[in-house]
């Protein structure tokens, strides 16, 4: 195939997924594609990678060196990391919004058998006073038993939690013999965003297992299992296999892992994404009739659109609906998006927004 099959001049705001492969980390994976290496991680590009994370996360709390397990993708990571956690009669608590419930089709239920206790909260963050609406029950053979917590930074509605209200939540967890489980997706926008290290808001406040995201910030695919407290998660190298993430060519995960984190790669890339972010809620802010819905502290931005807007503007540009009956959704931006991208998408809905107020059908 000498020609694409896409248009490349079509932009979109429904996920940062949609985005390519950032440049830098596709020259990685071309150095690395040369030659042979030994295959299921014993690879030295999977080598240098413990070092890698080492740095942005390590040491654990205890001294321990942490621990570092590539995997194919987001839910893999989220379902492996939250099974070796638990034992089979254990709970997860998470909020209502969070990813592993709404949008992994079930998995850790029906592949991990794990049990959700979901909590509503108003933006998408756990705190210890919410948690506790579930976690109690110990002892009681008729309850599954909540054992951990699971938050979610970035959050599913944009919000980022803090060094210190992370900590509050590991203390409270760990207080009641809970562990502390976060999916990372977004994480390094979220450390861009609050201009600390990853290290400030995981290890040091004391997450025990860590779910890290690269496809969202750039890389073609593969997340990483990070195991900040490795004995809250004993198996994990045989789960990994058993649940179907030990990839055979590894290096290509690690590589890409490499590329992104030796240098400032995930910081440039996740920067940019939130300053697009910042330039698109700034531009709606201007727009009578547009009403943000939620805080805009990364690359996301959520709105409520009159009603008719949203489905002509797709017209356009795709995004999804977050929640249909408020006629609120959610715009996503990513290390490629521009300011023109960012221009040309705010005239989009300032016309199909004036021309519902004329009553322009």
């Amino acid at each position: 195939m000498t020609e694409p099959l896409h248009d490349k001049k079509l932009r979109g705001f429904a996920s940062d997924n949609y985005a390519g492969v950032h440049p830098e980390i596709l020259a990685a994976l071309a150095i690395a594609n040369e030659g042979h290496q030994v295959s299921y991680g014993e690879d030295v590009y999977t080598e240098k990678l413990a070092e890698v994370f080492e740095k942005h996360f390590g040491p654990s709390l205890s001294g321990q060196e942490i621990e570092v397990y590539p995997v194919f993708n987001g839910t893999g990571a989220n379902v492996l990391g939250l099974q070796a956690m638990l034992p089979r009669w254990g709970a997860v608590i998470a909020a209502k919004t969070a990813h592993i419930n709404l949008d992994e089709g079930g998995a850790p239920e029906r592949v991990g058998g794990l049990k959700l206790l979901t909590v509503e909260t108003p933006d998408g963050k756990l705190t210890p006073a919410l948690i506790d609406q579930e976690a109690w029950g110990w002892g009681d053979e008729h309850r599954a038993q909540p054992l951990v917590v699971s938050i979610t930074q970035v959050t599913e509605l944009g919000t980022c939690y803090t060094p210190e209200e992370v900590k509050a939540i590991a203390d409270h967890a760990h207080e009641r013999g809970m562990l502390l489980h976060m999916d990372g997706a977004r994480l390094a926008n979220a450390a861009a965003s609050l201009g600390v290290p990853f290290k400030a808001f995981t290890t040091d406040a004391g997450v025990d297992v860590l779910s890290f995201g690269g496809t969202k910030n750039g890389m073609i695919f593969g997340e990483a299992v990070v195991l900040l407290n490795p004995a809250a998660a004993p198996g994990m190298k045989f789960l990994r296999k058993l649940n179907m993430q030990l990839a055979s060519k590894m290096r290509f995960i690690s590589a890409q892992f490499i590329a992104l984190l030796d240098g400032d790669l995930w910081l440039r890339s996740a920067a940019h994404a939130n300053a697009m972010a910042a330039r698109l809620r700034a531009g709606i802010d201007q727009i009578p009739g547009v009403e943000a819905s939620q805080r805009t502290q990364a690359n996301g931005v959520f709105a409520i659109l009159p009603d008719g807007v949203a489905d002509r503007v797709r017209e356009k540009f795709r995004f999804y609906d977050w929640d249909e009956a408020r006629r609120e959704v959610r715009w996503m931006c990513s290390f490629d998006t521009t300011e023109a991208d960012i221009d040309a998408f705010l005239a989009a809905i300032r016309t199909e927004v004036s021309n519902k107020s004329n009553g322009a059908d």
